[in-house]
């Protein structure tokens, strides 16, 4: 159990009603997972707004709601935290939920087109074999040492993402090397995640789209977004040249 206080620390927060001395048990940002003593996050999404399920949240019994946009009716027994970005609160909130894992390991991040899941795995594999114990997040599988873990994504979503790197940590792994990809960057699902080294692997693919012989625009806004997001963080980039 956590307060409600201490898991919105760095959270942007431009407005609440109620109180933040509230006891939160369970975070999500799925309202089908909301029960008491729950804090729902709204987060827009592209296709459906998590501010829509506000009501239906505050009805199962969510505690506290965190929003870009305060609902019309005000449930007085509820807190509501304003935000100025949902998605990057939610970084902050898991983190902090989760007692921030990613500053008791070292996380590697690898991201590019392709060569992703490759480099990840590669690197998990020498760790396991110098007799480190450590995690792997990637496409195809998660591993905490050498437990299985089924994937659902290239890179989980932040409230996923925080709580294998708890199990991690509680399991003993000094490391963890996962896929980082451009769009989890851009959603804020490695917000409030210490990263302290970041691979790149160098395909043609890569290549191609920074030229300007180029038709690709999506792909080169998000391996332009990428480089940015992961210098912002002011990681140590290493290039890896998968051409063969």
């Amino acid at each position: 159990m956590k307060l409600l206080k201490d898991i919105l620390f760095r959270a942007r927060i431009q407005e609440v009603s109620g109180s933040t001395h509230v006891a939160i048990e369970h975070i999500t940002m799925d309202s089908r997972n909301v029960q008491p003593l729950s804090l729902f996050v709204a987060v827009p999404g592209v296709t459906v707004d998590g501010h829509q399920f506000i009501s239906l949240a505050v009805e199962k019994g969510a505690t506290a709601v965190v929003c870009e946009r305060l609902p019309e009716i005000i449930n007085p027994n509820v807190t509501y935290v304003k935000v100025q970005n949902s998605a990057e609160a939610l970084g902050y909130i898991a983190a902090n939920f989760y007692d921030n894992p990613s500053e008791k390991m070292e996380i590697i991040a690898v991201t590019g087109t392709n060569g992703k899941t490759t480099t990840a795995t590669l690197l998990y594999n020498l760790f396991r074999k110098l007799g480190f114990k450590a995690g792997l997040l990637s496409t195809v599988v998660n591993k905490v040492n050498d437990k299985i873990i089924p994937a659902t994504h290239t890179t989980p979503d932040a409230i996923s993402l925080n709580k294998l790197l708890a199990e991690m940590v509680n399991e003993g792994c000094g490391y963890c090397v996962m896929e980082a990809s451009s769009h989890a960057l851009h959603q804020h699902r490695l917000t409030g995640t210490i990263i302290k080294g970041a691979f790149l692997p160098i395909s043609h693919t890569t290549t191609s789209i920074t030229t300007k012989h180029s038709t690709n625009t999506s792909k080169q806004r998000r391996f332009s977004l990428t480089l940015c997001l992961l210098r912002r963080l002011r990681l140590s980039i290493t290039t890896i040249n998968t051409q063969k």
